[in-house]
């Protein structure tokens, strides 16, 4: 089998590319290979895609504050694509929720719980997600349904006063 883009030299290597829905099954040789990654690496910048999922006003406005121990400020890491230590998480949270919301589809961690710790993780949660439900359903004044979450608290707290 030949290039597909040249049509002389044989194909090694096999893409598949995947535009407007349809699937496009390109077959090219090393050479070819080497001008299409160099294409595919400047279409495809993470800090690009970061800088158009967080490019907000509030982000603009506070890229000057600076992460008190490493000194990274926002604007560094819409640049980079990266934070510079764990203190900027922190330092940074207001504008990185929104991105972790949209990139995740949340904002609470849902990977791996060390077993030693996992039931106890996994009720304060469920404790933590109840505390929630129990403030918006107040704030939407849904009496009976917080009166259901308020017991239903009560309950786990009792169990878990009664564990310790």
């Amino acid at each position: 089998m030949t290039c597909d883009i040249c049509h002389k030299n044989p194909a090694t290597v096999h893409l598949t590319e995947i535009v407007n829905e349809k699937v496009i099954e390109l077959h090219i040789c090393q050479k070819c290979s080497k001008v299409k990654t160099d294409e595919l690496k400047s279409q495809l910048s993470l800090s690009d895609f970061l800088t158009s999922m967080v490019d907000t006003p509030e982000t603009k406005k506070t890229s000057s504050t600076a992460c008190p121990l490493c000194g990274m400020n926002f604007g560094d890491f819409r640049e980079k694509g990266r934070l510079g230590c764990s203190t900027c998480y922190e330092t940074f949270k207001e504008q990185l929720m929104p991105l972790f919301r949209k990139i995740h589809g949340s904002t609470q961690h849902a990977g791996k719980i060390p077993s030693t710790i996992g039931d106890k993780l996994m009720k304060q949660r469920q404790k933590e997600e109840l505390e929630n439900r129990l403030a918006r359903a107040v704030k939407l004044e849904e009496y009976e349904e917080a009166a259901r979450i308020r017991d239903k608290l009560k309950r786990i707290r009792t169990k878990s006063r009664k564990n310790v």
